[in-house]
């Protein structure tokens, strides 16, 4: 798919671990610097249906964000869409995990972008700067949990 692109990195902490950092989903802008705030609707532990409001900040510009759990299995799966009005949005994004022995997890990040209105025309730039930072943005996420 054109929108798509994927990271992995190998973190040094058991899958059980990972898995409840990444899904708390109030850590991203720990890993994420384009994350100005977030929060979680409702309050309590991630599940399905789970909606995250975040303020985010790309290409110099503001926007309101609106990501929904639509996937969540415990502790290899986590899936989410967004549901802002924005004109470049993820339609599916994630995480998949797997245990590399003990106290290793694989943790691979992906989302797949689309365009909507002026959006069908950046969409491509997008996914490109978002694929090229890919890499690193993994080893964020490794830090982050880690230091966690």
């Amino acid at each position: 798919m054109p929108g798509q692109f994927s990271g992995s990195a190998v973190i040094n902490r058991p899958i059980d671990e990972v898995f409840a950092f990444l899904a708390e989903g109030t850590n991203d802008p720990k890993f994420s610097p384009r994350v100005l705030e977030i929060r979680k609707e409702p309050a309590g532990p991630s599940r399905l249906g789970t909606v995250f409001v975040s303020k985010v900040k790309d290409a110099g510009m503001k926007t309101d964000r609106r990501f929904e759990l639509i996937g969540f299995d415990a502790p290899t799966t986590i899936r989410w869409s967004e549901r802002s009005k924005n004109a470049v949005t993820v339609s599916e994004g994630g995480y998949d995990l797997q245990p590399v022995g003990d106290t290793q997890t694989k943790v691979t990040i992906f989302n797949t972008f689309e365009g909507h209105g002026i959006g069908k025309l950046i969409v491509g730039f997008a996914r490109k700067a978002a694929a090229k930072d890919v890499d690193a943005f993994a080893q964020r996420i490794k830090a982050a949990v880690e230091a966690s």
